[in-house]
């Protein structure tokens, strides 16, 4: 999957997320109030993941472009 299909699928999530969390509110229903803040936390975690996963890789390739610039 590309990144902008997981930056899409978890911009999807995240309202969906926030949608059912108000939903949950207003209706008093908080089992699915609490399925909202659980969905929409699980696209905050998966964001963070990527974001770490392209700043390791950044950090490899930098460090492999230093070592490569030595020799």
């Amino acid at each position: 999957m590309t990144d902008s299909k997981y930056k899409l699928n978890n911009a999807k999530d995240k309202v969906l997320g926030e949608v059912k969390e108000a939903i949950g509110k207003v209706t008093g229903n908080e089992d699915l109030e609490l399925k909202g803040k659980i969905q929409s936390s699980k696209s905050d975690l998966k964001e963070k993941g990527i974001k770490i996963k392209k700043d390791f890789i950044k950090n490899i390739n930098d460090i492999i472009d230093e070592k490569g610039d030595k020799k």
